[in-house]
């Protein structure tokens, strides 16, 4: 089977739908271990004749098995794994055989939300992924910045943080949480025309809290009227992001659906919180079907909000706060 076209642009729900059902054929046929997951519950192409019928591999396929759909994957290519913890026995990996969707999809997607990456100096408080080899947060922010305006860069704590920051430049301040959350007790000045944005994450640092108790105190600390969020993974080539209260909001080529916490194949109607699950077209090399382990719900026009993790699913390296 041909390989499908990504387009990373605005389309119809039922071309969604069609080319998502594409997809899912395309990847059955070339994807070893997505399809042998298809058979096990008896969802191949034969059952498959409906959107609503696609199967979603559950994420931990990323952690002990390497999930590409190709013949035959490059031993020099690129990979991206989670940050993982102390407590993290294997840490999932994500084989990109074409690191250049994966450009053109954080490209387009941040976009979408945001118009050009290009408008703004970009400053990165990410000490826990800069530690990290293979951070696919940091293959992008290190991308977007090279191309951003002038000044962009990583930023540590131990900053001049009142040097930083010009009211007449347009600037994405993106941060794991626990930074952001540190910063804001060391330096409390209005950050005007400055996007705050967190990725999530306290990584043992500090006590979790919810994400409107965090939101309130970065809100508080720098005067701004609202918090920005970014939903990403490393088993995900494409982000979600939320301008306001935690409500994000996908991408063309992204959907959430979310599935009953008791029977997987199974759909819960709008606003009713179950576990998310993620059809992501940027991972078409992979699997654009993903059945993760984050709780959530999802409204009528498409966003959806992120409320936590399963009991039994282990904390991730950028793991979600509790909303």
């Amino acid at each position: 089977m041909k390989r499908p076209e990504i387009q990373f642009s605005n389309t119809s729900q039922e071309r969604f739908k069609a080319s998502a059902l594409e997809l899912y054929r395309y990847q059955y046929e070339n994807n070893v271990i997505y399809r042998a997951y298809c058979d096990l519950i008896q969802r191949s192409p034969k059952e498959v004749q409906l959107f609503e019928d696609i199967p979603f591999l559950p994420i931990s396929f990323f952690k002990s098995h390497q999930v590409v759909s190709a013949d035959t994957a490059p031993q020099d290519m690129l990979t991206f794994k989670s940050s993982g913890t102390t407590e993290t026995l294997k840490r999932s990996a994500h084989y990109v055989l074409d690191p250049e969707l994966y450009i053109k999809s954080f490209k387009a997607g941040f976009a979408h939300a945001y118009g050009s990456h290009t408008d703004y100096r970009i400053l990165a408080l990410l000490p826990s992924y800069q530690e990290q080899s293979h951070s696919s947060l940091i293959y992008m922010v290190d991308h977007l910045m090279e191309e951003a305006k002038n000044g962009s860069r990583y930023i540590t704590l131990e900053e001049d943080f009142d040097s930083l920051f010009e009211e007449s430049q347009k600037t994405l301040l993106i941060g794991v949480t626990f930074a952001l959350l540190d910063m804001a007790e060391r330096f409390q000045k209005p950050l005007h025309n400055t996007v705050v944005m967190e990725t999530g994450g306290m990584k043992g640092r500090r006590k979790e809290l919810v994400r409107a108790e965090v939101h309130a105190l970065l809100k508080k600390a720098f005067s701004i009227d609202t918090v920005h969020s970014e939903y990403g993974m490393t088993e995900l080539l494409s982000q979600a992001y939320a301008k306001k209260e935690g409500k994000f909001e996908c991408p063309p080529w992204m959907q959430i659906r979310i599935r009953e916490t008791e029977d997987p194949f199974s759909y819960c109607q709008p606003t009713r919180t179950g576990a998310i699950n993620v059809i992501d077209f940027a991972n078409l090399n992979s699997c654009s079907f993903i059945a993760t382990d984050d709780l959530g719900r999802r409204y009528e026009d498409g966003s959806f909000e992120v409320i936590g993790r399963f009991d039994h699913a282990e904390t991730r390296g950028c793991n979600l706060m509790m909303a």
